[in-house]
């Protein structure tokens, strides 16, 4: 009978000290050095979420959106993310979408993720922008007002923080 959990346990914490490595080196700008490491771990590992995620941001800070994208998708497909991570990985593939020109699907991807996740007020905002991308301002318009009068610490805004909400409902309406 062969014991392969030392083989097993060896292949993981090399992945794990290769993907902290990784990421040491993208937030040290070092994102080209980090890039290389992470496709190369993404080959040995195609369906580890952490590690198809971490791809896909290394991508995205070296403005290849569409080369991040095929990552960001693997990232939400498996299970596995943290919640931080999985906000992150789809804030990512939404905004990756949206600047690739894909504005059905960055919406359709950041509705889901607002639905996920409705306190998050950056998915909240880039869902706003792909609406606008969409022609779907008075949406967008209301998204940013909510969320302006939700958490602005301006004493002005807060003071009219009823009015805002009752036009974010209706920004056409009169008296």
């Amino acid at each position: 009978m062969n014991d392969t959990s030392g083989a097993d346990a060896q292949a993981g914490s090399g992945r794990d000290e290769t993907l902290a490595r990784a990421v040491r080196l993208r937030e040290g700008g070092s994102r080209e050095e980090a890039r290389a490491l992470l496709l190369a771990l993404s080959e040995r590992h195609p369906d580890d979420p952490e590690v198809a995620y971490q791809t896909a941001w290394v991508h995205d800070t070296l403005g290849l959106e569409a080369e991040a994208l095929p990552h960001y998708v693997r990232a939400i497909q498996h299970p596995g993310l943290s919640d931080e991570d999985r906000r992150g990985a789809l804030l990512g593939l939404g905004s990756t979408y949206r600047v690739l020109g894909k504005y059905p699907e960055a919406v359709a991807t950041l509705r889901d993720a607002v639905a996920e996740y409705p306190d998050d007020g950056a998915l909240r905002t880039f869902l706003a922008m792909a609406l606008y991308n969409t022609g779907q301002t008075h949406d967008a318009m209301a998204i940013l007002l909510n969320l302006i009068a939700a958490t602005s610490p301006d004493p002005d805004i807060a003071g009219y923080r009823p009015a805002i909400e009752h036009y974010a409902k209706d920004l056409d309406a009169t008296c």
